[in-house]
């Protein structure tokens, strides 16, 4: 893997007075990033599993650049203590996610209640921020076409935990930490 640095049209406005990036700050940033099409055409792309780079992110924060063939996705995830925002640069992405905070710790098995799914579907140029303890699952449900994402997290991921889902209950499977992806 490699560091990318931002390119020119990525920089945010991050203020000095405001040195940590909010979610806005992080949307904006994947927002351009995801516009400069010689850097999205750059990614190597692997027909069998999910590619990534990382970049340079505003202010601190941690970013990457992701490639996702046909049928690839993370499995549910949350990213701790991280802020995060992503876009799709190329192709559709779909994120299932949970509208309900869960505990962050002490817990292997919770079960979900009516009413917490939440589905979007982001095609090219479109995206989401997020807050802390989010739990969500990205997919490319293409059966032909490559997707692109870039993403944004700050403070820079201390960690991701891992869940299974069986109907309504989710199960704390895995914490992996940044030596495991790096």
């Amino acid at each position: 893997m490699s560091v990318f640095p931002s390119p020119p049209s990525a920089l945010n406005n991050v203020s000095a007075a405001a040195s940590v990036p909010t979610q806005a700050d992080l949307l904006e940033f994947v927002r351009r990033t995801a516009a400069d099409t010689a850097l999205i055409d750059s990614l190597p792309l692997d027909p069998e599993g999910r590619t990534w780079v990382r970049l340079e992110g505003p202010g601190g924060s941690e970013a990457w650049l992701i490639g996702w063939p046909p049928g690839t996705g993370t499995g549910w995830h949350d990213h701790a203590e991280s802020i995060g925002a992503f876009v799709t640069a190329r192709g559709e992405l779909r994120e299932n996610a949970l509208a309900a905070r869960l505990p962050a710790d002490g817990w292997k098995t919770l079960e979900l209640t009516d009413g917490v799914d939440r589905t979007r579907q982001l095609p090219a140029g479109r995206g989401r921020s997020f807050g802390r303890h989010h739990v969500h699952e990205v997919l490319n449900r293409s059966t032909a076409e490559h997707a692109v994402s870039v993403h944004a997290y700050y403070p820079p991921l201390p960690l991701m935990r891992r869940y299974s889902r069986t109907g309504q209950v989710l199960r704390l499977e895995q914490v992996e930490r940044p030596e495991d992806w790096q």
